[in-house]
């Protein structure tokens, strides 16, 4: 009688990764809104590209494999906005040629606020994830909604310093989270806490 046997590929969990893309990308473009590197995005867009976009959308396509349904629709989300932003970035800095004398940059601002309304439902979720995620999340709605009504031209004065603080603080958590979850899976076991999920929400 012939033995049936399985084969299982193991593949590793890579949402420090893409956690960490997040986190560099938004500490490198913290520096710019907060005045203490110039405002040009030519040199922002390395890291938007790649850690921002690229590292992302790598992590979300491994969780897709494991069954992180978590992890894969929220870095995808945000690896796909990298993705954009680089390309607004180039265009606007003339990458592309001359742009249009009608384009209207103001138009990223509605962008920003479909992903604050998206982030809104993520955000309920990342709180039965952890609190660290649910923080950062939070925080990403904020800075959504302030980048959309600068971009709008509605209170500069507030909502630019207020987008880059929001940037600078989910940076910070941003870095914990991902050594964290780095720390936790090499040694199987909590090193840095995360925080317990809120648990105000039951799965079916």
């Amino acid at each position: 009688m012939s033995q049936v046997q399985e084969t299982k590929i193991v593949t590793a969990d890579a949402t420090a990764l893409g956690v960490f893309g997040l986190a560099l990308i938004t500490f490198v473009a913290s520096s710019s809104k907060l005045g203490w590197t110039s405002g040009n995005p030519t040199y922002l867009m390395p890291w938007a590209l790649f850690l921002g976009s690229f590292a992302q959308l790598w992590a979300a396509a491994i969780d897709f494999k494991r069954n992180n349904y978590f992890g894969a629709i929220v870095l995808g989300t945000f690896g796909l906005f990298w993705v954009a932003v680089t390309m607004v970035w180039a265009i606007s800095s003339g990458f592309f040629g001359a742009v249009p004398e009608k384009a209207d940059f103001s138009q990223f601002g509605y962008a920003c606020f479909g992903y604050m309304i998206f982030c809104v439902f993520i955000t309920v979720a990342a709180f039965e994830a952890n609190k660290v995620f649910g923080v950062i999340l939070s925080l990403i709605i904020v800075l959504l909604g302030s980048l959309g009504f600068q971009l709008l031209g509605i209170n500069k004065e507030f909502f630019g310093p207020l987008a880059g603080w929001s940037d600078f603080i989910i940076s910070i958590l941003g870095f914990y989270a991902s050594g964290a979850i780095f720390l936790n899976s090499f040694f199987g076991r909590t090193i840095l806490p995360l925080g317990r999920p809120m648990g105000w929400v039951k799965k079916a």
